[in-house]
C-alpha cells in the first residue's frame, strides 16, 4: 500500500488518458477531464505521460502515505498541506511514511490532480485504468474513492522534475472565451443562432459532470430541427438540443449523440472548460482548422523543448 484515503472529497477517481479505440462498440472513451494536467503531473514524478492519478472533483481530499514517494499536484489551484506545511502546484514533492495530504476545497476551478511516482496500480481494463463511473468498471472497482481505501503504486521509473515553469503550464481564467471550430453540422444552426453564439456571454449551470456541461444563454435556433441520424461525438463537442441551449461534450460522454453538434471546442482549450465552475461565464470565438492544428503543435512543441533541455 503507497495511500490511504482518509476523506475523498465530492468526487475522486482514478483516471488516466482514457480507453481509445473502442467507441465503435459503445465504450466511452473516459479519462482525465483535463487530460494536459494529468500529463504534466506525470512527468513532474517521472511517470509515462498517460499514466493513471487521482482526479479530484473540487477538492477536499485528505490522505495518507503508507511508505515513502514523489507525487506532484497539478490543475486547478487550491490550498494544499502535507502534515502542517503548505506545498505549491505543478512541483515534485517528497512524502515520506505517516504524512498526511490535505487538499481543500477548490474554489479556483473544478479539477486537481495527485500523480504519484510508479503511477497507481489497478488492472486496466480495455488498455486503459480510468474509471467510467455509469458503467462501473475500471479505475478502482469502478466506483469513485471512499474513505478507507487503500491505493499502490508501480515501481517508479525515474526521478522526474523538480517542476513545471509558468510558460508550460496551462493557463486557466474564471471567465474563459473557447476557441472553436464550427461543425460538423453548424449548417443546421440560423445566421440569428450563429451570431449569438459568437458574440454572447453563456453562463456554465450546475447541470454538469464527467459527461458534460449545460450553458444557459441566448437561444440558438435550428433552421430544422435538432435531430440528426447519430453519429460519433468527441471531447469538447458542442450540442444544440430543442432548447437551444448549448451542451459541450467532456471525457465520459455518450460514443454517438442525436442532436445537432455546431462546433467542437479546440484540444488545446480543453482545460478551460475542465476547469469552469458553475456560475462562470464563457465566451466563444470561431478558428479555422488549421488555426486549431497550429495552436496544438504550438503547445506540443513548447513541451518538448522544455523536456529536453
Amino acid at each position: 500500500m503507497t495511500i490511504r484515503i482518509i476523506t475523498p472529497g465530492p468526487l475522486t477517481t482514478v483516471q488516466d488518458l482514457g480507453r481509445l479505440g473502442f467507441q465503435d462498440r459503445g465504450v466511452p472513451v473516459s479519462g482525465a477531464v483535463d487530460p494536459y494536467a494529468l500529463r504534466l503531473g506525470n512527468v513532474i514524478v517521472g511517470n509515462r505521460e498517460g499514466e493513471a492519478a487521482l482526479e479530484i472533483t473540487l477538492g477536499g481530499l485528505t490522505a495518507e502515505f503508507a511508505r515513502d514517494v514523489s507525487f506532484a499536484l497539478t490543475g486547478a489551484g487550491s490550498a494544499a498541506r502535507l502534515n502542517e506545511e503548505q506545498i505549491s502546484f505543478w512541483k515534485r514533492i517528497a512524502a515520506s511514511k505517516g504524512d498526511r495530504l490535505t487538499i481543500d476545497h477548490s474554489r479556483n476551478g473544478a479539477r486537481i490532480y495527485l500523480a504519484l511516482a510508479g503511477g497507481i496500480a489497478v488492472p486496466p481494463i480495455m488498455g486503459s485504468k480510468s474509471t467510467y463511473l455509469r458503467g462501473g468498471f475500471g479505475g478502482y472497482q469502478g466506483r469513485a474513492l471512499k474513505k478507507g481505501d487503500r491505493l499502490d503504486c508501480g515501481p517508479a521509473r525515474e526521478a522526474g522534475l523538480s517542476e513545471i515553469p509558468l510558460g508550460v503550464r496551462p493557463v486557466y481564467s474564471d471567465h474563459p472565451t473557447l476557441r472553436v471550430v464550427l461543425g460538423p453540422q453548424d449548417e443546421e444552426i440560423t445566421d440569428q443562432g450563429l451570431r449569438a453564439f459568437r458574440s454572447s456571454p453563456y453562463v456554465l449551470t450546475r447541470q454538469m459532470d464527467r459527461m458534460g456541461c449545460r450553458l444557459e444563454g441566448p437561444r440558438m435556433t435550428h433552421r430544422k430541427g435538432p435531430d440528426i441520424i447519430s453519429d460519433g461525438t468527441s471531447f469538447g463537442s458542442i450540442q444544440v438540443p430543442g432548447n437551444g441551449q448549448p451542451i459541450i461534450l467532456l471525457a465520459d460522454r455518450q460514443t454517438t449523440g442525436g442532436y445537432v453538434k455546431m462546433a467542437s471546442v479546440i484540444a488545446v482549450d480543453w482545460p478551460l472548460i475542465a476547469q469552469a465552475l458553475p456560475g462562470r461565464t464563457i465566451r466563444f470565438k470561431t478558428v479555422s482548422l488549421n488555426e486549431a492544428q497550429e495552436c496544438y503543435f504550438q503547445r506540443e512543441s513548447a513541451l518538448a523543448r522544455f523536456l529536453i533541455s
